[in-house]
C-alpha cells in the first residue's frame, strides 16, 4: 500500500533499476507517516561512509507529539539494504554517473519501506518528448472512446 509517490522523479530521470530499502525512523515519524504527513518530492539519496542516507524528506510532526521529543522534520535518515546491494549501488553511482532517487514510500508487512531508483538524468528534449508521447496516448484513448 503506497503512502506517497515521487512523480517528479519520473519526469526528471530515466529509472534503470529499483530497490526496496528499509528506513530508520523514530516513533513520532512512524505515527506521522501513518497519518500521511510525509513528502519526498524534493528528497534525494546519497552514499556516506558506505551507507545510504535519505536527505530532504519532510515528515511533519503531529501536533500531539510528545513533549520530551524535539522533532526535526527534515533530518537525515539512514536506509537499510544488504551490503552487496549497497556495494553494487556505490559502483554504479561513482563509476557510471547514476543518481539515487526516492520513488515511493509504502508499507510492506507493516513496515515502512522506501523504493529507490537508480536513475540517469533526462535532458530537456527528452522531457519534451516524453510529454508528447503522454499527450498522444491520452488523445488516442479519447479517439477510441469516441468511436464506440
Amino acid at each position: 500500500m503506497s503512502i506517497v509517490q515521487n512523480k517528479k522523479a519520473f519526469h526528471d530521470y530515466f529509472i534503470e533499476e529499483r530497490y526496496e530499502a528499509g528506513v530508520v525512523l523514530e516513533g513520532w515519524e512512524v505515527k506521522a507517516i501513518r497519518a500521511g504527513r510525509v513528502q519526498i518530492k524534493e528528497s534525494y539519496v546519497v552514499i556516506r561512509q558506505g551507507e545510504l542516507v535519505l536527505i530532504g524528506a519532510h515528515i511533519s510532526p503531529l501536533p500531539t507529539a510528545s513533549t520530551h521529543v524535539t522533532p526535526d522534520p527534515v533530518r537525515t535518515r539512514t536506509l537499510l539494504l544488504h551490503s552487496r546491494e549497497i556495494d553494487k549501488l556505490i559502483g554504479k553511482v561513482e563509476r557510471a554517473g547514476y543518481t539515487l532517487v526516492p520513488l515511493d514510500m509504502h508499507y510492506s508487512r507493516g513496515r515502512v519501506k522506501l523504493e529507490i531508483g537508480l536513475a540517469k538524468g533526462k535532458k530537456q528534449h527528452d522531457k519534451r518528448e516524453a510529454e508528447k508521447e503522454r499527450d498522444w496516448a491520452r488523445e488516442k484513448q479519447r479517439l477510441l472512446r469516441a468511436k464506440k
